[in-house]
């Protein structure tokens, strides 16, 4: 299974040149860059686990892309994220995050759903062990 989150994550894995230039149209944009990673990324896990602060002045990809790499050899098994924020109207805002990195083997999600009283739905995402 695939885990689906952020732009592109219905499409083939980026390449090295595609991040890139992902990367330096944030930055033309004047968005702040951050890079993340996580080995739980379950839909509700929101919180992964920064790689350093994010970076507010940079203006050349090669240094964000310096530091997706560097998380991504200290974390193979997790997946690493780059987020790029909007400070232009005075809050933060998402306005691009997609996945650089995925385990060799993904373990997903299995949805459990049970019918309740009233013929009520409740659901609830579970891990799923292999792929």
């Amino acid at each position: 299974m695939r885990i689906t989150q952020g732009t592109f994550s219905f499409l083939p894995d980026l390449t090295p040149a595609q991040v890139t230039a992902q990367v330096q149209y944030a930055l033309d944009q004047g968005w702040a860059v951050s890079v993340e990673h996580t080995d739980d990324p379950h839909p509700r896990n929101t919180f992964w686990e920064m790689w350093g602060p994010p970076m507010f002045d940079l203006r050349d990809a090669a240094g964000v892309v310096g530091e997706i790499e560097a998380c991504k050899a200290a974390s193979p098994e997790h997946y690493v994220r780059v987020n790029a924020f909007d400070s232009s109207r005075g809050w933060e805002s998402v306005r691009l995050s997609f996945i650089v990195q995925r385990p060799a083997q993904e373990k997903g999600f299995r949805l459990d759903r049970t019918e309740g009283e009233g013929r009520t739905q409740r659901y609830a995402l579970r891990h799923r062990a292999g792929a």
